[in-house]
């Protein structure tokens, strides 16, 4: 199975030549390591940067470059910073092609929980409500099941939505899924090693698939 590095890596392939992007917190602001030097992407943090690259190597931290979950990050040359007035008008608006979310549960209608767990802290929605209503293309990157082994791939989600039908595609450390129109996981993918009755036994929700599912290539 994959670990995190290896769940962005696998979803930097999603990313095409000339996409606008938004990284989400965890897992998706990784993802930023491993976009293909043969591609032109612009990568945009919602707390005010377009221009966003990979995280800088020890020693040359800026404590004032930061991502939107506060990790220090780079800037590529052309960059641009802004208040978060104009980078949500931008999320609004639609000039995001693809947006990468965490997530802890969706739904097999393409449903997403990410944002809080009742009686737990919770410092605030963030920015997710915002791209999940905005976004066109979501895909999440996320582990199959919990630290219980439960699945969090589920019939309906269980803690309380960040946004209704809006994901479509899913990585994992065992697999890359489809969110289909009409309901239902379809398997695309497996993570090197992993078997197709491992991931039947991981998810809960209704899990489609057709014929051979091939190893995925990272």
């Amino acid at each position: 199975m994959l670990d995190k590095e290896g769940i962005a890596k696998r979803i930097a392939k999603e990313v095409k030549d000339g996409y606008y992007v938004n990284l989400g917190i965890g897992i998706p602001t990784l993802v930023a390591n491993y976009i293909p030097n043969n591609i032109d992407v612009v990568l945009q943090s919602e707390n005010g940067l377009l221009g966003m690259g990979p995280f800088p190597f020890e020693g040359e931290e800026d404590p004032d470059t930061i991502n939107a979950g506060k990790q220090t990050i780079t800037k590529l040359p052309g960059s641009a910073v802004f208040d978060s007035a104009m980078s949500f008008g931008m999320i609004r608006a639609k000039k995001v092609n693809l947006t990468i979310l965490g997530a802890m549960e969706v739904s097999e209608n393409g449903d997403i929980a990410n944002w809080k767990i009742p009686g737990k802290m919770v410092k605030g929605m963030g920015g997710a409500m915002d791209l999940v209503a905005s976004a066109e293309n979501i895909i999440v990157a996320m582990q199959h099941v919990n630290k219980a082994g439960e699945s969090k791939l589920l019939p309906n989600c269980t803690l309380p939505l960040t946004g209704i039908k809006c994901v479509k595609k899913i990585v994992t450390e065992l697999a890359v899924l489809d969110v289909m129109p009409d309901g239902g996981f379809k398997l695309l993918e497996r993570a090197p090693g992993v078997s197709v009755e491992e991931i039947k036994n991981a998810t809960a929700g209704k899990l489609l698939i057709d014929g051979d599912v091939p190893e995925m290539v990272i």
